[in-house]
């Protein structure tokens, strides 16, 4: 067990993959779940397992939903974890012993998506990294949604991957995209950003372009067209729903 590192994982409605996600971390010293009102049995199966469990509403803001689990962890490192995502025994190890560089105070992760049967290695699937280990108090979340943890300080790169397992179905992927994409076009206008017909009209395609063809997406065969065409629209419901908005004919959402 590492004593001095917390997980933490942010949920809603999980209880068919939470449990997968806490037996990889059982090694970690404390596990906290932050759970945003999920009406399955997602805290009870993460209670049964020792999880320390919390009940706070999500209220579009993925940022301050992890703030504030950072200030009920006690230990000096945190991993945060998503609850489709699975620490592998190399990740852990790799862990435990890149804590112990007092030198850093935040590690970089690369994450590795498996979708519908396949590994993902191309297009918006392929290889990202995301800083999710640091010193508890080395930094905050930014952000609603696509939240970024800026952690001032040296960083470095772990080499082992970490397993994601997406949206076991296309109809769970395009709820996940209506709900991202509203949270997205929320964060957009909060930014002062604007839309338009011209990035309507012109965003989807260009980001189809580059996740299929400039990033390889291709190569992952029926999967990564899927992907791509998805992604796409992710890009065109944000966008049009602010603009929407902006003209005043709907709420965005």
């Amino acid at each position: 067990m590492v004593n001095n590192l917390s997980a933490v994982i942010i949920t809603k409605n999980e209880e068919d993959i939470i449990a997968r996600c806490v037996k990889h971390l059982s090694w970690c010293h404390s596990i906290f779940l932050i759970d945003d009102n999920s009406t399955d049995k997602t805290t009870e199966v993460a209670k049964k397992m020792g999880v320390k469990v919390f009940t706070r509403s999500l209220n579009d803001d993925f940022a301050s939903q992890r703030n504030w689990a950072l200030s009920k962890v006690k230990t000096k490192w945190t991993l945060f974890i998503d609850a489709d995502e699975v620490v592998t025994d190399e990740l852990a190890r790799e862990i435990e012993e890149a804590i112990a560089k007092s030198q850093y105070l935040g590690f970089w992760v690369t994450r590795k998506d498996f979708w519908l049967g396949r590994k993902m290695n191309f297009g918006e699937f392929g290889k990202t990294k995301f800083l999710r280990l640091a010193r508890t108090k080395g930094g905050k979340w930014r952000r609603a949604v696509h939240e970024t943890w800026e952690v001032s300080g040296r960083k470095e790169s772990l080499k082992n991957e970490l397993y994601h397992y997406p949206h076991p179905t296309v109809g769970k992927f395009l709820e996940h995209i209506n709900f991202h994409s509203t949270l997205h076009a929320i964060a957009n206008q909060n930014e002062g950003k604007k839309s338009s017909i011209y990035k309507i009209f012109l965003y989807p395609p260009a980001k189809f372009f580059k996740n299929y063809l400039l990033r390889g997406g291709f190569l992952d065969g029926t999967q990564g067209l899927v992907a791509a065409c998805l992604m796409s629209f992710h890009s065109f419901l944000a966008w049009s729903k602010l603009w929407l908005y902006e003209k005043k004919y709907q709420t965005i959402g």
